[in-house]
């Protein structure tokens, strides 16, 4: 591999796991987040809907987005976009922003997710990078 596939490659799967970590540690913090931000228990798991929903449910047309407008401006744009949502809900102080920054999180996530997993099977073609087994 050149240097250049390797911070590709580097880049790609750290984002990639920015974004697990961002929907996984929510679910153990999510009763102190909601204590603090003022949600009841019964609304409590909407903060893990609203992304999740946004999340799943935009993916296939930003993959399509990807496709049209150029798969980098799409991966640097979800990934601004999740730095900004997740700086809104750190500092959100009312169910309402927090669901709200929950939202743009969940829409980064599907911005960046197709864009990434294309710009990773772009960047390496087909042959020996893709199929050497990494022990």
């Amino acid at each position: 591999m050149t240097t250049r596939q390797r911070l590709v490659m580097v880049l790609l799967l750290t984002a990639s796991f920015t974004l697990a970590v961002d929907f996984s540690i929510l679910n153990v913090a999510l009763p102190r987040i909601g204590a603090d931000v003022g949600f009841s228990l019964e609304h409590l798991q909407w903060i893990a809907t609203s992304f999740a929903l946004c999340a799943a449910g935009f993916t296939l047309l930003f993959g399509r987005v990807a496709d049209l407008f150029g798969r980098k401006r799409l991966f640097i744009a979800g990934m601004a976009l999740l730095g900004i949502g997740s700086l809104i809900g750190g500092l959100a102080n009312d169910p309402g922003l927090l669901l709200t920054a929950r939202v743009a999180q969940g829409l980064a996530t599907a911005a960046v997710t197709p864009a990434a997993l294309s710009l990773l099977t772009t960047s390496f073609p087909e042959g020996t990078l893709r199929t050497k087994h990494w022990a």
